[in-house]
């Protein structure tokens, strides 16, 4: 199965290459290591790293933009506003809120406090570049960290690259953006690919519900083409019929024909994936006309956030994928100084996407820390593709993080999440061995 899934996605590769500039073209018209707390040291800092200077030590300015003697200079084009900002704003919030605390309690990395600079990219390709050409000629940002915005990302990514500005931890799934290091070694990625999600979740349903017919509902854009091209990978035709592929377009008003589809083809099965706006509406769709299948989501949903879309008794038994603790895991030391820092810091209320946006922060501040005596773009590049077997308290306990000269998607491990409701309290709960990837 491995063989056959690496040849495969060999020529999802080369697709890709062709997508890239279509798009950029559409611009135009879990316990490890210690958690940092408000007492504590970030995790995998400096100080465990033997060939880094000390974080407490300044390296010497130089005329590289976005460092100067007191300031290193950070910035992220991001869904700020809208209705996907209303989904997904908190990240950056959280991770300049773990800068807040970074720069109080270690007096920021290198000598030198943080600046995060955003700008929004509005989700849309046009945006998307011009905020990344402020974000790189105005601001002279030294580098971009936890950037969020699939179309956006692809409209700017061929010009971060041609610039060599470090383009990291990027929060797009979109498989392209983490697997050509040679072609655009300045990107690297940290969540999931979605299509290596989507091979999970097609395992999973041909593993657990074999016979079962599969419906899909995907956007008509970079996460659903990459998700679905995963999930019919994962999927064992043997076991599993795919009856229909119903798209839709995120400016879409309605996606009630589509629906209709799914459940006219007699499918047990609906595999939304989109984000949470999306999926809620499709589920209550669903819901009026009857049917109510097994609801596989992406990782995009998997956030309480989702009980603002849909009620949890419609949303109960929905299955996702993630790899890091929950916010309702309040009594995990880890989760808990989590809440306080937010608290202390200025940051939105905790949620789990609130806790990936921390991981982007730590990871952002291991990175740096591993940069003292070579302050510099690509000295920076070399630190992130030093790291490996990475860990902090905040990712499942099975889940590490490593980065190379020839890998640069992050997360490739995690665990079946599924929404459970208990006393008229609803949230997600992992079950489950761990998916691993292997290409």
């Amino acid at each position: 199965m491995r063989g056959k899934l690496s040849a495969l996605l060999t020529v999802l590769f080369l697709a890709c290459l062709v997508v890239v500039p279509l798009l950029s073209g559409c611009g135009e018209d879990e316990e490890g290591e210690a958690t940092p707390t408000p007492s504590d040291t970030p995790a995998a800092t400096a100080a465990e790293t033997p060939a880094a200077t000390p974080a407490g030590t300044a390296a010497p300015a130089g005329d590289v933009p976005g460092i100067t003697d007191t300031e290193i200079v950070l910035g992220a084009h991001l869904i700020l506003g809208g209705v996907f900002g209303a989904a997904f704003r908190m990240i950056p919030d959280a991770t300049e809120a773990y800068f807040k605390y970074i720069n109080d309690t270690q007096g920021g990395v290198c000598g030198r406090e943080i600046v995060y600079k955003m700008e929004d990219n509005n989700n849309d390709a046009a945006q998307g570049l011009e905020a990344v050409r402020k974000l790189i000629e105005r601001d002279q940002v030294f580098a971009l960290v936890g950037s969020l915005g699939d179309d956006s990302e692809a409209a700017a990514w061929d010009y971060i690259n041609e610039k060599g500005v470090p383009d990291i931890f990027l929060s797009s799934g979109v498989h392209q953006f983490g697997i050509d290091p040679e072609g655009h070694p300045w990107t690297i990625t940290l969540i999931p690919s979605y299509t290596v999600e989507g091979i999970f979740l097609g395992e999973y349903i041909s593993e657990n519900l074999p016979g079962e017919k599969v419906a899909v509902l995907y956007e008509n854009g970079p996460q659903g083409w990459d998700e679905l091209a995963g999930l019919k990978l994962g999927l064992d035709p043997d076991k599993n019929e795919l009856v229909t592929e119903q798209s839709f377009e995120l400016t879409a008003i309605s996606i009630r024909s589509q629906v209709a589809n799914m459940e006219n083809s007699g499918a047990s099965v609906a595999v939304f994936l989109t984000g949470p706006g999306q999926v809620g509406q499709g589920i209550k769709e669903a819901d009026r006309l009857g049917w109510h299948p097994q609801v596989f989501m992406s990782y995009t949903s998997a956030d309480d956030i989702m009980f603002q879309f849909v009620s949890p008794d419609l949303l109960e038994g929905a299955i996702t994928f993630q790899a890091f603790k929950l916010a309702t895991m309040r009594d995990d030391s880890a989760v808990a100084r989590h809440y306080e820092l937010m608290k202390n810091y200025g940051g939105p209320a905790p949620s789990n996407f609130t806790i990936y946006a921390q991981l982007v922060g730590e990871l952002a501040v291991e990175a740096l820390s591993r940069t003292c005596d070579n302050l510099t773009r690509e000295g920076l590049m070399d630190a992130v593709e030093s790291i490996e077997g990475w860990h902090t308290d905040l990712l499942l306990d099975e889940v590490n993080i490593t980065f190379s000269d020839t890998d640069h998607i992050g997360l490739q491990t995690g665990r079946m999440l599924e929404v459970v409701v208990e006393d008229g309290k609803a949230g997600f709960e992992y079950f489950g061995p761990l998916y691993v990837f292997e290409d």
